[in-house]
C-alpha cells in the first residue's frame, strides 16, 4: 500500500513587494548600486497612479539607505522620475532621523524645509504626478504643531486634482489627523468615514475606516503600556459599530470590484480588512478575503496585535473551508474558545 501523503503545511507569504516581481528586481538593483532598473520600471509603470504610488513608496524606502537616487539624478538630471524618487527618498530619510531621535524630539526644521522644497521641485518637473503631493502630505506630520491649515489644504487639493482616490495620500492625511500626530480620534474617524463614503464602488478607500481603527488601537495600546487596561478596550475590534463598518467596507470595495486577481498594491489594504474581519468574528467576510489573498500576507497590521504569521495561519485554519475557497459554505469560526469565537 502506498504511503499516505501528508497535507502540506500552510505558510503565509510575507513578500515585501507583495508579488510585484518587477519591483523586486528594481529594488535588487538599488542594493547593488544600480539605478537603471528603477528608471525602466517607472517608465513602464506610466500613469497608472495607484501602482506608481505603491512602487515609489517601496522604492524610496530601499533607496533611503543607498546613493541610488542621487546617482540617477546626477546621471540624468532632467529626468522627472529621478526627481520624484529623490524627493520621496528624502522624506523617508527625514522620518528615519525622527524615529532614531525618539518620539517627541524636535526635527531639524531645515531638513524638513529642504524635503518640502524637493517635493515641490519634483511636482514642477512632473506636473501630472500625484506622488510629490503624497510625499508632502507625509512629511507634514513631522512639523512641530503640524503645518498651516491653508497649506495642508493646498497640498491636499493638488493631490486630489491629479488622483482623487489615491489611497496612499488618503492614508497620510488620516494619520496627520490622528491623535498620534495633530488631531484626535474623532477627527481621524470623521475623515476616514467621509472619504470612504464618497469613494466610488470598488475603491479601496473603503478600508480607511479599518486603518483608522488600527491607528486608534496603536495609540491606546502605547499610552497604556505597563498600566491597567482601558475599561472596555477588549471590545475595540468587535463591538457593533466596528463589525458593521467591516461589512460596509467589504460591500463598498469588494461589492463593486470587478473579478480579477489581487494586484500587488491591493495586498496590504486587503490585509487591513481581513484583520478587522477576523477580530470582529465575521466568518463569511474573513473567508472571502482569505480566498482572495490565498497565501499573500502583509505584516502590517497584524504586527500590532501579535505575531503576524501565527495570527494569519491560526485564523485561516479556523475559517470555514467553503468560505476560503469561494463556495460560500455556511458556518462560523470554531476555534478552541467554542463555536463562533476565536482563540485569541
Amino acid at each position: 500500500m502506498a504511503a499516505r501523503r501528508r497535507p502540506s503545511r500552510f505558510a503565509p507569504e510575507f513578500d515585501p513587494d507583495f508579488g510585484d516581481r518587477a519591483l523586486t528586481e528594481a529594488r535588487h538593483d538599488i542594493v547593488i548600486g544600480r539605478w537603471q532598473g528603477v528608471r525602466d520600471l517607472l517608465r513602464d509603470t506610466g500613469d497608472h497612479w495607484g501602482r506608481r504610488t505603491h512602487r515609489i513608496r517601496l522604492l524610496s524606502h530601499a533607496a533611503a539607505g543607498s546613493s541610488a537616487a542621487e546617482s540617477w539624478r546626477a546621471a540624468e538630471p532632467e529626468d522627472p522620475d529621478a526627481r520624484v524618487l529623490r524627493a520621496a527618498t528624502e522624506v523617508v530619510r527625514v522620518f528615519d532621523r525622527a524615529i532614531a531621535a525618539g518620539r517627541g524630539a524636535p526635527v531639524d526644521r531645515q531638513l524638513l524645509d529642504a524635503a518640502v522644497l524637493g517635493c515641490l521641485e519634483a511636482a514642477d518637473a512632473r506636473p501630472a504626478d500625484p506622488m510629490p503631493w503624497v510625499s508632502l502630505l507625509t512629511v507634514a506630520r513631522l512639523y512641530e504643531g503640524g503645518v498651516g491649515r491653508l497649506e495642508l489644504r493646498s497640498w491636499w487639493d493638488e493631490l486630489r486634482r491629479r488622483d482623487p482616490h489615491n489611497l496612499e495620500g488618503h492614508v497620510q492625511v488620516l494619520r496627520y489627523w490622528s491623535a498620534r500626530w495633530h488631531g484626535t480620534h474623532g477627527s481621524m474617524y470623521d475623515f476616514a468615514r467621509d472619504a470612504a463614503g464618497a469613494a466610488p464602488p470598488g475603491s479601496p478607500l473603503a478600508v480607511l475606516v479599518q486603518i483608522a481603527r488600527v491607528e486608534e488601537y496603536r495609540y491606546v495600546a502605547d499610552a497604556t503600556r505597563g498600566r491597567a487596561p482601558v475599561r472596555g478596550f477588549d471590545q475595540h475590534w468587535k463591538h457593533e459599530l466596528a463589525a458593521t463598518e467591516v461589512c460596509r467596507s467589504r460591500e463598498r470595495w469588494l461589492g463593486g470590484r470587478a473579478p480579477a486577481p489581487v494586484r500587488p498594491e491591493e495586498v496590504e489594504p486587503l490585509n487591513y480588512l481581513l484583520h478587522a474581519a477576523c477580530h470582529a468574528q465575521l466568518a463569511e467576510v474573513a473567508g472571502e478575503l482569505f480566498g482572495l489573498l490565498r497565501t499573500r500576507a502583509a505584516r502590517v497590521p497584524w504586527i500590532f496585535t501579535g505575531d503576524p504569521a501565527d495570527q494569519f495561519t491560526r485564523w485561516r485554519a479556523q475559517c470555514p473551508a467553503g468560505s476560503r475557497d469561494g463556495s460560500g459554505a455556511p458556518g462560523g469560526f470554531a476555534g478552541p474558545g467554542g463555536p463562533g469565537g476565536f482563540e485569541g
